[in-house]
Protein backbone atom coordinates (compact mmCIF):
# COMPACT_ATOMS: atom_id res chain seq x y z
CA UNK A 1 0.00 0.00 0.00
CA UNK A 2 1.36 3.67 -0.47
CA UNK A 3 2.44 4.85 2.16
CA UNK A 4 2.44 9.00 3.55
CA UNK A 5 4.09 11.27 6.32
CA UNK A 6 1.18 14.14 7.54
CA UNK A 7 2.57 16.94 10.35
CA UNK A 8 -0.05 18.48 12.29
CA UNK A 9 -2.09 15.70 11.66
CA UNK A 10 -4.62 15.75 14.84
CA UNK A 11 -7.04 17.54 13.46
CA UNK A 12 -8.42 20.06 11.17
CA UNK A 13 -6.99 19.83 7.43
CA UNK A 14 -4.33 17.27 8.61
CA UNK A 15 -6.73 14.85 10.38
CA UNK A 16 -9.42 15.44 7.50
CA UNK A 17 -6.65 14.55 4.49
CA UNK A 18 -5.30 11.93 6.49
CA UNK A 19 -8.78 9.98 7.15
CA UNK A 20 -9.46 10.40 3.10
CA UNK A 21 -5.98 8.66 2.33
CA UNK A 22 -6.78 5.86 4.88
CA UNK A 23 -10.24 5.27 2.97
CA UNK A 24 -8.18 4.72 -0.18
CA UNK A 25 -6.39 2.42 1.67
CA UNK A 26 -2.91 4.50 2.43
CA UNK A 27 -0.85 3.56 5.26
CA UNK A 28 0.37 6.48 7.55
CA UNK A 29 2.82 7.94 9.71
CA UNK A 30 1.22 10.82 11.69
CA UNK A 31 2.64 14.16 13.35
CA UNK A 32 1.70 16.22 15.88
CA UNK A 33 2.71 17.69 19.20
CA UNK A 34 -0.19 16.75 21.16
CA UNK A 35 0.15 13.14 22.15
CA UNK A 36 -3.14 12.11 23.46
CA UNK A 37 -5.08 14.28 20.45
CA UNK A 38 -2.82 12.69 17.90
CA UNK A 39 -3.16 9.33 19.27
CA UNK A 40 -7.09 9.62 19.08
CA UNK A 41 -6.62 10.90 15.90
CA UNK A 42 -5.22 8.19 14.33
CA UNK A 43 -7.47 5.47 16.22
CA UNK A 44 -10.06 7.06 14.24
CA UNK A 45 -8.04 7.20 11.30
CA UNK A 46 -7.17 3.50 11.53
CA UNK A 47 -10.63 2.75 11.42
CA UNK A 48 -10.43 2.57 7.57
CA UNK A 49 -8.27 -0.79 8.18
CA UNK A 50 -5.17 1.01 7.24
CA UNK A 51 -1.88 1.08 9.06
CA UNK A 52 -1.20 3.78 11.15
CA UNK A 53 1.29 5.03 13.19
CA UNK A 54 1.40 7.99 15.27
CA UNK A 55 4.43 9.91 16.23
CA UNK A 56 4.50 12.60 18.58
CA UNK A 57 6.86 15.51 18.75
CA UNK A 58 7.74 18.88 17.33
CA UNK A 59 8.75 18.98 13.74
CA UNK A 60 10.79 21.55 14.25
CA UNK A 61 13.35 18.65 16.56
CA UNK A 62 15.43 16.87 13.82
CA UNK A 63 14.95 13.68 16.35
CA UNK A 64 11.23 13.79 15.72
CA UNK A 65 11.93 14.51 12.05
CA UNK A 66 14.41 10.95 11.64
CA UNK A 67 11.36 9.06 13.56
CA UNK A 68 8.78 10.20 11.35
CA UNK A 69 10.66 9.37 8.29
CA UNK A 70 11.93 5.57 10.43
CA UNK A 71 8.44 5.11 10.51
CA UNK A 72 7.88 5.55 7.22
CA UNK A 73 10.48 3.56 6.36
CA UNK A 74 9.16 0.42 8.69
CA UNK A 75 5.52 0.84 6.83
CA UNK A 76 7.60 0.48 3.56
CA UNK A 77 8.69 3.21 2.24
CA UNK A 78 7.46 6.94 1.47
CA UNK A 79 5.12 8.12 -1.15
CA UNK A 80 3.75 11.36 -0.07
CA UNK A 81 4.86 13.73 2.51
CA UNK A 82 2.59 16.26 3.78
CA UNK A 83 3.99 19.35 5.39
CA UNK A 84 0.67 20.94 6.99
CA UNK A 85 1.83 21.72 10.35
CA UNK A 86 2.09 25.93 11.21
CA UNK A 87 3.06 27.93 13.41
CA UNK A 88 1.68 31.76 13.32
CA UNK A 89 4.18 33.89 15.69
CA UNK A 90 1.72 35.75 17.44
CA UNK A 91 -1.37 34.37 18.96
CA UNK A 92 -3.71 36.55 18.38
CA UNK A 93 -2.09 37.58 15.34
CA UNK A 94 -0.25 41.69 15.26
CA UNK A 95 0.89 44.31 13.15
CA UNK A 96 4.58 44.08 11.91
CA UNK A 97 5.42 47.12 14.46
CA UNK A 98 4.12 44.74 17.36
CA UNK A 99 5.25 41.14 16.29
CA UNK A 100 7.65 39.61 18.72
CA UNK A 101 11.15 38.90 16.56
CA UNK A 102 10.96 35.71 18.80
CA UNK A 103 7.58 34.69 17.26
CA UNK A 104 8.74 35.32 13.70
CA UNK A 105 11.60 32.99 14.16
CA UNK A 106 9.14 30.45 15.44
CA UNK A 107 6.90 30.80 12.41
CA UNK A 108 10.31 30.59 10.09
CA UNK A 109 11.38 27.74 12.24
CA UNK A 110 8.09 25.64 11.71
CA UNK A 111 6.62 26.77 8.54
CA UNK A 112 10.04 26.89 6.62
CA UNK A 113 13.25 25.51 8.50
CA UNK A 114 11.60 22.43 9.79
CA UNK A 115 9.67 21.73 6.49
CA UNK A 116 12.83 21.77 4.58
CA UNK A 117 14.67 19.79 6.74
CA UNK A 118 11.88 16.99 6.76
CA UNK A 119 12.28 17.32 3.05
CA UNK A 120 15.92 16.54 3.00
CA UNK A 121 15.15 13.59 5.75
CA UNK A 122 12.83 11.86 3.31
CA UNK A 123 14.35 12.55 -0.38
CA UNK A 124 16.01 9.45 -0.36
CA UNK A 125 12.38 7.51 -0.06
CA UNK A 126 10.51 9.78 -1.93
CA UNK A 127 13.17 9.19 -4.87
CA UNK A 128 12.88 5.70 -4.24
CA UNK A 129 9.05 5.89 -4.54
CA UNK A 130 7.45 5.28 -8.66
CA UNK A 131 5.05 8.33 -7.32
CA UNK A 132 6.84 10.55 -5.10
CA UNK A 133 5.11 13.31 -3.89
CA UNK A 134 5.47 16.33 -1.43
CA UNK A 135 2.86 18.75 -0.88
CA UNK A 136 3.48 22.11 1.11
CA UNK A 137 0.04 23.69 2.81
CA UNK A 138 0.28 27.41 2.30
CA UNK A 139 -1.63 30.02 2.84
CA UNK A 140 -3.53 33.04 0.43
CA UNK A 141 -1.60 34.95 3.27
CA UNK A 142 1.66 34.36 1.13
CA UNK A 143 0.94 36.15 -1.68
CA UNK A 144 -1.63 38.79 -0.48
CA UNK A 145 -1.12 41.83 2.05
CA UNK A 146 -3.26 41.39 4.88
CA UNK A 147 -3.09 43.30 8.04
CA UNK A 148 -1.93 41.70 10.48
CA UNK A 149 -0.72 38.13 8.56
CA UNK A 150 2.83 39.67 7.82
CA UNK A 151 5.17 37.18 9.84
CA UNK A 152 2.61 34.36 9.20
CA UNK A 153 2.62 35.61 5.49
CA UNK A 154 6.68 36.07 4.79
CA UNK A 155 6.70 32.34 6.34
CA UNK A 156 4.38 30.76 3.89
CA UNK A 157 5.79 33.04 1.32
CA UNK A 158 9.36 31.75 1.65
CA UNK A 159 7.74 28.12 2.07
CA UNK A 160 6.26 28.34 -1.43
CA UNK A 161 9.81 29.24 -2.76
CA UNK A 162 11.04 26.55 -1.29
CA UNK A 163 8.84 24.27 -2.79
CA UNK A 164 9.20 26.04 -6.19
CA UNK A 165 13.02 25.72 -5.86
CA UNK A 166 12.61 21.70 -4.60
CA UNK A 167 10.29 20.80 -7.88
CA UNK A 168 12.46 22.17 -10.25
CA UNK A 169 15.53 20.36 -8.63
CA UNK A 170 13.66 17.12 -8.32
CA UNK A 171 12.00 16.14 -11.50
CA UNK A 172 11.37 12.70 -10.88
CA UNK A 173 8.97 13.98 -7.80
CA UNK A 174 5.87 15.99 -8.00
CA UNK A 175 6.22 18.91 -5.38
CA UNK A 176 3.11 21.07 -4.70
CA UNK A 177 2.59 23.88 -2.77
CA UNK A 178 -1.15 23.74 -1.95
CA UNK A 179 -3.22 27.26 -0.91
CA UNK A 180 -6.62 25.65 0.74
CA UNK A 181 -8.41 28.79 1.25
CA UNK A 182 -10.17 29.92 3.81
CA UNK A 183 -11.52 27.00 6.68
CA UNK A 184 -12.44 26.62 10.06
CA UNK A 185 -9.54 25.35 12.28
CA UNK A 186 -8.34 26.13 15.75
CA UNK A 187 -5.12 27.87 13.81
CA UNK A 188 -7.40 30.58 12.19
CA UNK A 189 -9.63 31.02 15.59
CA UNK A 190 -5.98 31.42 17.53
CA UNK A 191 -5.16 34.34 14.50
CA UNK A 192 -8.01 36.05 14.82
CA UNK A 193 -10.01 35.04 17.74
CA UNK A 194 -12.84 38.00 17.58
CA UNK A 195 -13.67 36.61 14.01
CA UNK A 196 -16.97 34.30 14.14
CA UNK A 197 -18.16 34.13 10.61
CA UNK A 198 -18.71 31.20 8.88
CA UNK A 199 -15.89 28.96 7.17
CA UNK A 200 -15.48 25.83 5.76
CA UNK A 201 -14.80 22.51 7.59
CA UNK A 202 -11.47 21.19 6.51
CA UNK A 203 -12.83 18.40 5.25
CA UNK A 204 -14.87 20.54 2.34
CA UNK A 205 -11.56 20.95 0.82
CA UNK A 206 -9.86 17.59 0.64
CA UNK A 207 -11.37 16.41 -2.45
CA UNK A 208 -9.14 19.20 -3.91
CA UNK A 209 -5.85 17.33 -2.84
CA UNK A 210 -7.06 13.94 -3.65
CA UNK A 211 -7.53 15.69 -6.96
CA UNK A 212 -3.72 16.36 -7.32
CA UNK A 213 -3.10 12.99 -6.30
CA UNK A 214 -5.51 11.41 -9.09
CA UNK A 215 -4.23 13.67 -11.75
CA UNK A 216 -0.60 14.26 -10.64
CA UNK A 217 -0.23 17.82 -12.63
CA UNK A 218 3.64 19.48 -13.01
CA UNK A 219 5.08 20.38 -9.87
CA UNK A 220 3.64 24.18 -8.98
CA UNK A 221 1.60 25.90 -6.22
CA UNK A 222 -2.36 25.12 -6.33
CA UNK A 223 -5.05 26.90 -4.80
CA UNK A 224 -8.54 25.22 -3.23
CA UNK A 225 -10.59 26.90 -5.53
CA UNK A 226 -9.41 25.95 -9.38
CA UNK A 227 -8.72 22.02 -7.62
CA UNK A 228 -12.40 22.45 -6.15
CA UNK A 229 -13.84 23.55 -9.54
CA UNK A 230 -14.47 20.23 -11.49
CA UNK A 231 -14.13 17.59 -8.57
Amino acid sequence: MPVAVITGASKGLGHALAAALAERGWDLVLGARTEDVLRESARRVAAHGTRVVAVAGDVTDPAHRVELVAAARGLGGLDLLVSNASALGAEPLVRLEALPMEGLRAALETNVVAALGLVREALPLLRASDAGTVIAVSSDAASEAYETWGGYGASKAALDHLTAVLGVEEPGLRVWAVDPGDMRTDLYAAAVPDDDGPRPDPVSVVPGFLRLLDERPVSGRYGAPALLGSV
